[in-house]
């Protein structure tokens, strides 16, 4: 037999067995099976995920992890949110959802600076690639713990600003507090998920909500000042539109007037104007309208806050373009307040110019 040959049978052979070893490669258990002996369950919470990409395929197993905590998430939170279930124009489930959103993120984050990829496997005849991301529930545990105790020296401290003479400090006090317990409430589920459970606390966010409706439904005293064009109207507008947004206001605690009550806490005051157009339409007749509003603490006559709007409507008569505009000015104007109150009575005011829609100088008639 020739070298040649002899050469020729070895690397047949040394192929035969190359193949036959790969044939016979074995996929790790997390991967057939979605357990880990190597990661017992009762020490590890595991996530698989896989993906023609070994980045991707990381990815997703991160994202297998995130899922075991967000699955109950909705759950958990419903009490949380449900303080926000006031009629409204839509605006109340926006705010539960990103609530709901926002909460679901900061937990899980905290829960995911924990998680690792241990393993990635590739598979010799698909290359399709497996990773298995694992977290040490002890470590998780302890860091979750730490972060519950952050929050319940916020939550103290903010509750001590509740109790401040200041109401618009009580009321910004009481707001960071209940969103500081929203937080936590999440984090200590997937605390219970973890460890089996967590650290109870001495408030409940439905309670410290309901405070927070009181608080603004008792004590909070708004006086509205509106001068200008169909007063009646737009005032009538605003106290019915702040009260759907979730101000409860009532005849006992907004005053129209043009003087500022001695007990009031916040001061809306603004203008309105409508004013034909002449443009050169056979048909239709136009108007233009303005409104200016702004927010003013009463003690110390600051500007805290503002909101305008402009628009021209059109109609077959000026009566009736001008109908159409007080109906515009008051959604603008009402939806616009509403944010602007919210902004100033629970995030700190700013000194931020206050932009103007009406001019200076109105056309004449």
């Amino acid at each position: 037999m020739s070298a040649d040959t002899v050469q020729r049978a070895c690397m047949t052979v040394i192929l035969a067995c190359v193949l036959a070893a790969c044939a016979g490669v074995k996929a790790p258990d997390w991967v057939t099976e979605n357990r880990a002996a190597a990661y017992p369950a009762d020490q590890f919470i595991i996530g698989v995920g896989q993906a023609d990409a070994k980045p991707a395929a990381e990815e997703r197993a991160y994202a297998a992890i995130s899922r075991v905590f967000k699955a109950d998430v909705t759950s958990q939170t419903q009490d949380i949110e449900s303080y926000t279930s006031r009629e409204g124009r839509g605006s109340p489930q926006t705010e539960r959802r990103l609530m709901l959103d926002t909460t679901t993120k900061v937990s899980t984050d905290k829960v995911l600076e924990n998680v690792t990829v241990a393993e990635t496997w590739q598979h010799p005849k698909t290359g399709l690639y497996s990773a298995l991301a694992v977290m040490h529930r002890g470590t998780a545990r302890k860091a979750l713990q730490g972060r519950i105790v952050e929050l319940d020296e916020a939550i103290e401290r903010d509750l001590a600003s509740s109790r401040s003479e200041d109401k618009l400090l009580a009321l910004r006090g009481l707001r960071r507090a209940a969103r500081a317990l929203s937080v936590r409430t999440a984090i200590n589920n997937d605390l219970r998920i973890i460890g089996g459970q967590g650290m109870e606390s001495s408030y409940s966010v439905s309670g410290l909500n309901a405070d927070l409706e009181r608080f603004l439904r008792e004590r909070l005293r708004i006086s509205l000042e509106v001068r200008g064009d169909h007063v009646e109207a737009v005032t009538r507008a605003i106290l019915e539109g702040l009260t759907r947004e979730g101000f409860p206001m009532t005849a006992e605690n907004v005053t129209p007037t043009t003087r500022v009550p001695a007990n009031a806490d916040l001061l809306v005051k603004g203008e309105t104007h409508i004013w034909p157009l002449n443009l050169p339409d056979p048909q239709f007749r136009y108007v233009r309208w303005c409104a200016d509003f702004m927010v003013v603490n009463p003690g110390t006559r600051q500007v805290i806050g503002g909101t305008t709007r402009s628009g021209r409507e059109g109609h077959l008569s000026y009566r009736e373009a001008s109908e159409r505009a007080v109906r515009m000015l008051q959604q603008e104007i009402t939806a616009g307040l509403a944010k602007t109150l919210a902004d100033q009575i629970y995030a700190d005011p700013h000194d931020d110019a206050i932009p103007v829609a009406c001019p200076q100088t109105l056309p004449g008639p």
